[in-house]
């Protein structure tokens, strides 16, 4: 099956990331990582709009009220965008001030499972070690997995629920995990793709209604559909910029799959080269289509003054447990579906 590749949104984005489609919205939410940007775009009126934050944002997700919850810097915050105004909700990797937040994803009970990373010297180019994976949970509990993260990227579900995929980017590959849809913790760590010559580095990625991933190669200029059972690659499918970032499905039947795009550290030859380097390109066909729960994955974040976040230790965290104020407190809560 041919696919049609299109360029949709042709602004230039430092570093796109962390497409999400908003069902009730009909449009995308992604950000611009390092160019401090949070967007949302509507494909029937070609209307975009962007709010503005303060430090690197690594990821928007929907709540359910109709605001949004981000990861921005080293913080989890509470974003109202008819105000633009940012709440923090908790704080995490106090000890390591050079870190912040890179791919986050809401899980199907309505968890917020997003890692960290230092702040990079050049694409790809960081301190490594210093990342970890947290969930943010129902109770404005943060859990920590598990640190010794190089580039925490890419996450999601199996249909049944019942495996985490996840990527470290530096690993060149994409790993899997049991998972316990009830608690929320994860278990049984192994690699179930290894990236192969001229693929590139695995970025974000997104799983199909045929439980197969799609995953974003930078400076692999494709995204490749991979069987994690099997741990093969399915199907290529290239597009006009090398450094592609993420990918969602999205679209009234969820038929199309946006993918995002990066140009930081580009050249102005390399730029004239990929005039679309930093775009959101939407791809037509050669894909089953993505699953139809993905939308209902909100957040409800209660903003309440007062209150207070608690940070539990995930396993291999020998650190004692301890408590951190936030600038306003929350309370979180999960739709169901």
């Amino acid at each position: 099956m041919s696919v049609k590749v299109e360029c949709v949104v042709k602004d230039r984005c430092e570093i796109g990331e962390g497409p999400v489609w908003e069902e009730k919205k009909q449009s995308l939410l992604f950000v611009d990582i390092s160019g401090k940007k949070i967007h949302s775009w509507n494909p029937a009126t070609n209307q975009k709009d962007t709010v503005i934050t303060e430090k690197f944002v690594g990821f928007a997700v929907p709540r359910q009220s109709g605001c949004y919850l981000i990861g921005e810097g080293r913080r989890f915050g509470a974003l109202d965008w008819e105000s633009k105004s940012i709440s923090t909700i908790a704080l995490i990797d106090e000890d390591k001030p050079n870190n912040r937040f890179n791919d986050g994803k809401v899980d199907p009970a309505g968890r917020l499972f997003a890692g960290t990373m230092a702040m990079e010297e050049r694409p790809a180019v960081l301190e490594l070690k210093q990342g970890s994976l947290f969930s943010l949970n129902k109770d404005h509990s943060v859990v920590k997995h598990f640190d010794q993260v190089d580039l925490s990227n890419g996450l999601d579900w199996s249909l049944d629920h019942k495996t985490f995929y996840y990527i470290d980017s530096l690993t060149y590959s994409v790993e899997a995990f049991n998972y316990d849809i009830n608690s929320g913790s994860i278990s049984n760590r192994r690699m179930v793709y290894k990236m192969e010559e001229g693929e590139g580095i695995p970025d974000g990625m997104c799983i199909d209604a045929d439980d197969r991933l799609w995953v974003a190669c930078y400076n692999g200029g494709r995204v490749i559909c991979v069987d994690p059972q099997k741990g093969v690659r399915l199907r290529t499918v290239k597009l006009p910029v090398d450094k592609i970032t993420s990918c969602c499905f999205g679209g009234k039947e969820y038929s199309d799959l946006y993918v995002t795009s990066a140009c930081m550290g580009m050249s102005e030859a390399e730029m004239a080269k990929q005039p679309q380097a930093g775009s959101v390109f939407k791809l037509v066909g050669g894909h089953g289509g993505g699953r139809r729960d993905g939308w209902k994955r909100r957040l409800d974040v209660s903003i309440a003054r007062g209150a207070v976040g608690h940070v539990a230790l995930g396993p291999g965290d020998t650190r004692q447990s301890r408590q951190h104020d936030l600038l306003s407190g929350h309370m979180l809560s999960c739709v169901e579906f």
